[in-house]
Formats: structure tokens, C-alpha cells, sequence
């Protein structure tokens, strides 16, 4: 992917970020769904007192690309932390599997936190991911 891409993915899960509703954990995450359209959708995290019903910002992304009828995925870029991000924010299993559901293994994931970057593919996060055999 070309470096200005990677770029503006990662400004957009940034300022994506700033609409998540984290009061319980102050852990704020942002992230940037590239399309192979060129389209891109954001998400943010949104938690809930019970926890259960929380929602992680790649799901938010994924979901309302999905909602929008789109099926064709290239990367996703994820910023996120407590305060300023510190450290990468790797996404969690949940949010893997539901990658794993729409998109091939060579799907690259971007994480940085403004002062390491590094890129993954599903495959490398979840080499043995449960997929439905078609």
C-alpha cells in the first residue's frame, strides 16, 4: 500500500477516535476501513456500564460498511489507548473473527501510535481462523 494511503488511514482512525464513548475504561479507540473502492469508514468504540454490549471501533467500521452493502475490504488502520495512544492497539480476537468473516488473509492491519507503526495481515493476527467452508 502506498505510504500516502497508510497515512491518511491512520489520520482518519485518529480523528475517528475522537467520537469514542469510553467512560468506563478511558481506553479511546479509533479506526479506518479502507474499501477497494477507495472509500473509507470509521469507527469509534462505544462501551456500556455491563460491558457485554461494548463495541470495539473495527467492528463499528466493518458493521456500517456492511450496512452500506459493501463486501470488498483492503486494510484497516487502528489508533487507540488510554489518553494519548501508548503503544500499538492491537485489535481483539472478537474483532479478528469478524475480519476473518469478510476478508482474505493478506488483509493488511495498520497500527500506530504516532510514534511506531507496524503492519500485519489477518493472516500473521489469526493463522487459524475459523471460516466457513464454501
Amino acid at each position: 500500500m502506498r505510504k500516502e494511503t497508510t497515512e491518511l488511514l491512520l489520520k482518519k482512525a485518529a480523528e475517528a477516535r475522537g467520537a469514542s464513548y469510553s467512560p468506563y475504561s478511558g481506553f479511546s479507540v479509533g479506526a479506518a476501513l479502507l474499501l477497494s473502492d477507495g472509500s473509507i469508514y470509521t469507527g469509534a468504540n462505544i462501551e456500556n456500564s455491563s460491558y457485554t454490549p461494548t463495541v470495539c471501533a473495527e467492528r463499528v467500521a466493518f458493521f456500517s460498511a456492511l450496512h452500506d452493502g459493501h463486501r470488498d475490504f483492503r486494510a484497516i488502520a487502528i489508533v487507540g489507548g488510554k489518553g494519548e495512544p501508548t503503544g500499538l492497539c492491537y485489535p481483539c480476537g472478537v474483532c479478528l473473527q469478524v475480519m476473518s468473516e469478510f476478508c482474505s488473509g493478506d488483509f493488511e492491519i495498520i497500527l500506530s501510535d504516532g510514534k511506531e507503526g507496524r503492519t500485519l495481515t489477518l493472516d500473521e493476527l489469526l493463522p487459524r481462523r475459523f471460516t466457513l467452508k464454501k
